[in-house]
Formats: structure tokens, C-alpha cells, sequence
């Protein structure tokens, strides 16, 4: 196994693990290679520093928080805690949202869709709709959007 830091043409850098070199090249020219923040398939092999150990007696301790203190502005992945804590506030976030909303499961798209069209009251609801099914409703004016985390069913809950 090789791993290659990768950027994408909106210069996203990404880390990503293949079988060769010549696996990386094969499944980027097919296009299964893309950015998983944006999507972006238009990607490149990113500038890596050797992984080098220093010398026994030369090694000088750097820790995680003065390790990202000597990275660039911009590159640098956010800590740890730091995403922890904004995936939480996310979930709190989305939870908040969906405290006044009805789970309607699978009849998501035709509840949204009849109140689009005035044949049902207006209300906020959540449930589950293929991709397929949200882009039509997306290029109807309907307005949806997807959830950043899933949602268990009232039905499915302990």
C-alpha cells in the first residue's frame, strides 16, 4: 500500500491510500479518484515531505500543537478536538432543527411535493428521499436540502 497527499483543482488537499503507483494512475485517468470535501475530480499529486526519521540523538520533541504552529495558513487540517467540537455543534444544530418537525419516512417526497403545490398545509418535515427523488424536487422550486447526519426513525428508536 501507498499513500499520497492528492489536491484538488480547488485546492483541497487530501490524503488517499492505493496498491501502486500505477493503481493511483489508473483509477484517476477512470475518474474514481475525487476530493472528499467538494467532489472535484480534477486531482493531482500534492507536494509530501519524506517521512524521515531523525537521527537517535538528534530528535527534538514536537508535538502535535507545535507541529501545526509550523504549517502554512491554509493547509493545515483543523486539530482534532477542533472538528469534534464542530461536528457536536452540528449535530446540537440539527437537532434544534428538527425539533418542530414531523418524520414522514418514505412519503418525504410526495408530502413536500403536495405542499409545494398548495394540495397540503404547509409544515416542516423530514424523512428519507433518493437522490434521485430530492433533484426532482430541486428542479421543481421545491425546497429541500439534505441533513448533514442521519436521522433514526421515531419507530426505530430504544
Amino acid at each position: 500500500m501507498i499513500v499520497f497527499d492528492l489536491r484538488c483543482g480547488a485546492g483541497h488537499v487530501f490524503e488517499a491510500w492505493f496498491g501502486s503507483s500505477s493503481a493511483y494512475e489508473e483509477q484517476r485517468k477512470q475518474g474514481y479518484v475525487a476530493c472528499p470535501h467538494c467532489g472535484d475530480s480534477d486531482v493531482a499529486k500534492a507536494v509530501m515531505a519524506p517521512n524521515v526519521g531523525a537521527k537517535g540523538n538528534r530528535r527534538q520533541d514536537v508535538t502535535p500543537a507545535r507541529a501545526a504552529d509550523k504549517q502554512p495558513d491554509g493547509d493545515a487540517p483543523p486539530p482534532p478536538e477542533a472538528v469534534k467540537q464542530a461536528m457536536a455543534a452540528l449535530a446540537k444544530a440539527q437537532e434544534k432543527a428538527l425539533e418542530g418537525s414531523q418524520w414522514v419516512g418514505t412519503a418525504f417526497t410526495d408530502r413536500a411535493r403536495a405542499m409545494h403545490h398548495g394540495e397540503e398545509k404547509a409544515a416542516p418535515i423530514h424523512g428519507q428521499a433518493s437522490i434521485e427523488d430530492a433533484k426532482a424536487l430541486h428542479e421543481e422550486g421545491v425546497a429541500v436540502a439534505p441533513l448533514p447526519f442521519p436521522v433514526v426513525p421515531p419507530d426505530m428508536r430504544n
